[in-house]
């Protein structure tokens, strides 16, 4: 995907089409924020042309979505400062999703973040 400010909604699309797969509505909602935060602060703070979103169950109470860009700048916790445009994308991110973090790889990295699946059940095949 295009490292721009309208990936956002391509990668909500493919966030919501993958936890409704796996029947896991009630993630949805706070899926699509997570992933929009993510993908927006790429375009924000990287100079990267592209950027490749990843929604994994990767165990049967948690899911990870990710966005993997070529640069190789961490990640940075803005201030959140009530009246300040921006600047809490990552605070949001530490409040709503489980944990976050990012991996470092030779060119570049990827930050995700975990949503629980409560009761975890075994993803659904649609």
């Amino acid at each position: 995907m295009l490292c721009e400010p309208r990936t956002a909604r391509r990668a909500r699309l493919l966030v919501s089409a993958a936890l409704h797969t796996w029947n896991l509505s009630d993630l949805v909602e706070t899926g699509m924020l997570m992933v929009s935060e993510l993908v927006g602060n790429s375009v924000q703070h990287t100079a990267c042309r592209l950027i490749h979103v990843s929604v994994r169950r990767i165990a049967i109470d948690r899911v990870r979505i990710g966005v993997t860009e070529n640069s190789s700048r961490l990640p940075e916790m803005g201030g959140g400062e009530s009246g300040r445009e921006g600047g809490r994308g990552l605070f949001l991110v530490e409040v709503m999703g489980d944990r976050w973090g990012y991996d470092l790889h030779r060119r570049g990295k990827t930050v995700w973040v975990e949503l629980v699946v409560e009761g975890g059940e075994k993803p659904g095949l649609a």
